[in-house]
């Protein structure tokens, strides 16, 4: 049985959809010193065989000023792992953000909203 080049690239194994999430779960809305998944804007989260991930998110106003930012953090954390090639942050406003049945339990309590 022949043996691997010693020059052969190796290739990384792509984390997975739920690997994603954990750190998307990190990145804080400056404003409202929550977690964008928490509060919902994040619609979809995926990562093709070539390493691409494609994340549709959302703003909790379309005049969020923090916007480009927590983009910016998505992209810059997720391009940080090991296996993922490229990321794609699309900005999406449909469905339009509703925090009373986007956001989490927690987030919807922190808000006041029952």
């Amino acid at each position: 049985m022949a043996e691997p080049a010693a020059d052969a690239p190796e290739t990384a194994e792509r984390p997975s959809e739920e690997q994603l999430w954990e750190v998307l779960r990190t990145i804080e809305d400056p404003e409202l010193r929550m977690g964008i998944a928490d509060l919902g804007l994040i619609y979809y989260v995926d990562i093709d065989d070539e390493g691409l991930v494609t994340i549709d998110m959302t703003l909790t106003s379309p005049a969020c000023p923090v916007g480009p930012m927590l983009q910016g953090q998505a992209y810059h954390l997720l391009t940080q792992m090991e296996g993922v090639e490229d990321v794609e942050v699309n900005l999406v406003w449909d469905p339009p953000w509703d925090p009373k049945t986007m956001a989490s339990e927690e987030v919807r309590m922190q808000l006041g909203i029952w």
